[in-house]
């Protein structure tokens, strides 16, 4: 009952906080994160958490699969064909450097084997805007910019998930198990797709029913309905929720868009209750002890992640865009580390691989620094394309007006609601 306490407390004040966030360097996922280390055992000790505590578990699954159900909301597949080669840059390209870069860097630095070099790379891969909502919340940043980082940090999630279970497996304990293990992962998979493909669409069918439907105020009821059923099949079968819950959404906003309009203002506020719990229990496992068993080539590591590994890899993908040098190099910067990566990392620590502790240490420290460097820089970084009036501060000319023009990701409409 503590750690519900010091969530409600949190909340409170991010709210609270949130005006002001949305004009200087202060962030909520900022906020949840600090007070999550504040009240752990490394600080004030209200509350008692360690990796293997089944609230880290739980509270990181259930907030992933929100998290991935609306990201596939968000994903607008007629807007994708209109607009689809600076992203598809970014994706083909970008991540994969950066993947690739990431474990080079861990691999020499930090002395990681390759398969667990590569598992950090695949685990940092993924970006989330969320994070810089002052640069995707406002429609005077170029639209085509916002474009780019939506649609980006909305698929790459899914498109890291299934390289972090089959690197997961393959650093497992015995190579004699990879195999089965890797041929499990696929089964998983497959059934997480087929799941999210054909439970949406056997709802949408039974809603076009002359007897069924839902009346208005029920409407939003319905994909969480579906969400809530998927998740409980997948647990049941063992298929993988969270390809399922991406896939779910993408299919809902594809057959049933009326559904996702209704559901959109409900789901967004879900996944972000969700997350931010998840933020405060990651928070909590960022103990004193947990950076100083970083090494000193780990945190050189972290840095380059930060400062040179995004911008070698993302700049390379825009040559011969139309973007302009200085929204390559802001496109270059906000490349924050995903929520994704904590539950991705949370995974890694989980699975009991040799090297997962000192792999998740550095997980953990990379993603606490990009967290403070990109909520941070995006509000002055905002103002280089005279934005006066960033998302979220109550009468503005343009409230409501914060959704992106083109294909949304990870924002959304919920950075309408202020810096997160």
């Amino acid at each position: 009952m503590v750690l519900v306490a010091v969530f409600g407390a949190a909340l409170l004040i991010a709210v609270l906080l949130s005006g002001l966030a949305a004009r200087t360097v202060l962030s909520t996922s900022f906020l949840f994160l600090v007070g999550g280390a504040l009240v752990s055992d490394g600080f004030l000790g209200l509350i008692h958490i360690t990796p293997d505590s089944g609230i880290v578990a739980v509270t990181a699954d259930l907030a992933l699969f929100a998290v991935l159900f609306t990201d596939g909301m968000h994903v607008s597949f007629p807007k994708l064909r209109a607009s689809w080669k600076s992203p598809a840059r970014a994706l083909g390209l970008g991540m994969p450097l950066a993947f690739v870069g990431m474990a080079l860097v861990t691999h020499y630095l930090v002395g990681l084997d390759w398969t667990t070099s590569f598992l950090v790379g695949a685990v940092l891969a993924p970006t989330d805007p969320v994070f810089a909502s002052a640069i995707v919340g406002r429609k005077e940043v170029p639209a085509k910019l916002r474009q780019l980082l939506n649609v980006e940090s909305g698929i790459n999630d899914g498109l890291a998930l299934p390289v972090v279970l089959v690197l997961i497996a393959a650093a497992g304990p015995s190579n004699g198990g990879t195999e089965t293990s890797l041929g499990m992962i696929a089964l998983e998979l497959g059934l997480g797709l087929a799941f999210g493909v054909l439970l949406p669409l056997l709802v949408n069918g039974l809603v076009r029913f002359r007897l069924l439907g839902a009346e208005p105020k029920l409407q939003p009821m319905l994909p969480l309905a579906t969400g809530i059923l998927l998740y409980a099949v997948c647990h049941l079968t063992h298929a993988n929720p969270y390809l399922a819950a991406f896939s779910a959404g993408a299919v809902i906003v594809a057959v049933a868009p009326e559904a996702k309009a209704a559901f959109e203002p409900l789901g967004e506020a879900l996944a972000e209750l969700a997350k931010f719990a998840a933020l405060l229990v990651f928070g909590a496992l960022l103990t004193p002890q947990l950076f100083g068993d970083l090494s000193v080539g780990g945190y050189v590591a972290v840095v380059l992640a930060i400062v040179l590994i995004r911008p070698a890899s993302m700049l390379p993908s825009l040559v011969g865009t139309r973007f302009d040098r200085r929204e390559r190099m802001v496109a270059a910067w906000f490349g924050p580390k995903g929520f994704a990566s904590v539950v991705y990392g949370l995974l890694v620590l989980q699975a009991g691989i040799p090297q997962g502790e000192e792999a998740y240490t550095l997980i953990a420290v990379c993603i606490a620094f990009s967290i403070i460097a990109h909520s941070s820089t995006d509000v002055p970084i905002a103002r280089l394309f005279e934005v006066d009036d960033l998302a979220g501060i109550p009468g503005g000319d343009d409230d409501t007006s914060t959704t992106p023009t083109a294909a949304d990701g990870q924002a959304g409409t919920g950075d309408a609601a202020g810096k997160r």
